[in-house]
């Protein structure tokens, strides 16, 4: 069983302000780095057989991690192992094959968990539309920019 999901920053916590910022500006002159790192800072948890592969104890930044999680759904679709950095951390998460499945494993932690390789393409699918929806609720020119419309070709 899988899990992954995010929660804003609170009204009143600093990371909120990656949010204030960005909706305070022109969305169609935010440029693809800045989105992936300068704004929209969120809690994102994923847990796979009750293993928190991703701590929603830290804040992340959110269009970085969709766009990864994005770009590892299209390996694993074509049967390609690959992996999922942070900026935040040099922590890294390898998804790799095997049997049907997907083997997670952590550069810096010593758990092992295995996923059913159709339900975590189902998560990062639903994630990446949650993320895409929430994005452009808090700030609706983002609709129509090119580095958040990627999140609908899934």
């Amino acid at each position: 069983m899988m899990n992954l999901s995010f929660s804003l920053p609170d009204v009143d916590s600093a990371w909120r302000g990656t949010w204030k910022v960005a909706q305070q500006k022109n969305p169609s002159e935010l440029t693809e780095i800045d989105l992936r790192y300068k704004y929209f800072s969120a809690n994102v948890e994923m847990i796979v057989d009750g293993v928190e592969v991703i701590s929603s104890r830290s804040f992340v930044t959110l269009v970085d991690l969709a766009l990864s999680l994005l770009d590892a759904e299209r390996c694993i679709s074509s049967g390609e192992d690959t992996a999922v950095g942070f900026t935040e951390r040099a922590e890294v998460i390898h998804l790799r094959h095997s049997e049907g499945n997907i083997v997670v494993t952590s550069s810096e932690q010593s758990w092992r968990v295995v996923v059913d390789r159709e339900e975590l393409r189902s998560s990062i699918s639903e994630f990446l539309r949650e993320v895409h929806s929430c994005l452009t609720s808090e700030v609706p020119g983002l609709s129509s920019h090119p580095t958040i419309r990627q999140m609908q070709q899934i």
